[in-house]
């Protein structure tokens, strides 16, 4: 049952529409502005009540995801052997002159009920897969592939069993934690010129926040090879990715030969939770504003993703929408 303080209303499933209300409001993170007036985005609607196709053949007979994933890696091949992609490689040691984003990641926290040896496991495997991007040059038209790049991440090549998610669940899997890396990078690429070409989320909330620095959904979900974070560089400039395991943090910068000419903000917006039946729901919105570094003024904003998750853990101290199922 969800804590006393968690507070419900109720809107009619049939409805639909755009939340204008809810992208406008720029409301405190995690809560739904009380007396606004609701109504189910597509998306809401389709990860709510949608029926989503499945191939159950593969999640029950035995062995036939093991040769799925066989079947996505081989296709991924054949792209990448096919591309006409320039992807990045070179690299220098030295930092180009320029900063355009720096963040820190906290490497350890607790979350939800997991076992924190997977997580200082994580940080083995961060460490690992850090040297393979850190000082990475993405020249003019070069596309980032964090899969090219970091590998598969194997006990050969000394990776361990950190944290997992498969199915909403943390599960010990080997070379579990990368994708904290991913998350890293994808933040400060939102906060640059480069543009994002590939680049696929959780579907589902495992843990409630706790001592959450960034917005929910920002993350990013890694599987060798065919699901990956790319990033394409459209610009005149060079960028460079600086990446190290600090004492208490996943360090990261981007660096460039040249000053830009904007910087970024990225924020959330429509914050909420949905209930329907047994479960729960979580969305919000992605959003980017533009802003010329020479007059401080707003030069552009923009939708980068609308993000609809099932959530693995009953919501507390915050407003939740009640759907109506019947």
């Amino acid at each position: 049952m969800a804590d006393a303080s968690t507070s419900y209303e109720q809107v009619p499933a049939s409805t639909c529409g755009s939340d204008e209300s809810a992208a406008d409001a720029r409301t405190p993170y995690g809560l739904t502005p009380a007396g606004a007036h609701h109504e189910l985005t597509a998306a809401e609607r389709e990860r709510v009540f949608g029926r989503r196709r499945r191939r159950w053949w593969v999640a029950r007979v035995p062995g036939v995801y093991a040769l799925a994933v066989r079947w996505h890696r081989a296709r991924r091949r054949v792209e990448w052997w096919r591309s006409e992609v320039v992807f990045a490689g070179s690299r220098q040691d030295e930092g180009l002159p320029v900063r355009v984003k720096r963040h820190g990641s906290l490497l350890l926290r607790q979350l939800g009920e997991t076992e924190m040896w997977m997580q200082h496991n994580k940080v083995t495997n961060l460490r690992l897969a850090c040297a393979r991007v850190d000082g990475v040059l993405i020249r003019p038209g070069e596309t980032f592939s964090f899969n090219k790049l970091v590998g598969n991440a194997t006990r050969r090549k000394g990776y361990v069993e950190g944290m997992r998610l498969s199915n909403g669940e943390a599960r010990p899997g080997v070379g579990g934690g990368i994708c904290q890396l991913a998350n890293l990078l994808h933040w400060m690429v939102l906060h640059s010129p480069m543009t994002v070409t590939q680049r696929s989320t959780h579907s589902f909330d495992p843990f409630p926040d706790n001592a959450r620095a960034l917005p929910w959904g920002v993350g990013c979900s890694i599987v060798y090879n065919y699901v990956d974070l790319q990033f394409r560089n459209d610009t005149d400039r060079t960028f460079q990715l600086r990446v190290g395991v600090g004492e208490r943090y996943l360090e990261g910068e981007i660096r460039a030969d040249a000053p830009v000419p904007w910087s970024y903000r990225v924020f959330a917006r429509g914050e909420r939770f949905l209930r329907a039946g047994a479960q729960y729901f979580r969305r919000n919105e992605i959003w980017r504003t533009v802003i010329d570094r020479r007059t401080g003024e707003v030069v552009g904003e923009e939708l980068i993703r609308e993000n609809v998750a099932l959530v693995k853990y009953v919501p507390e101290n915050v407003r939740v929408v009640d759907v109506a199922t019947g």
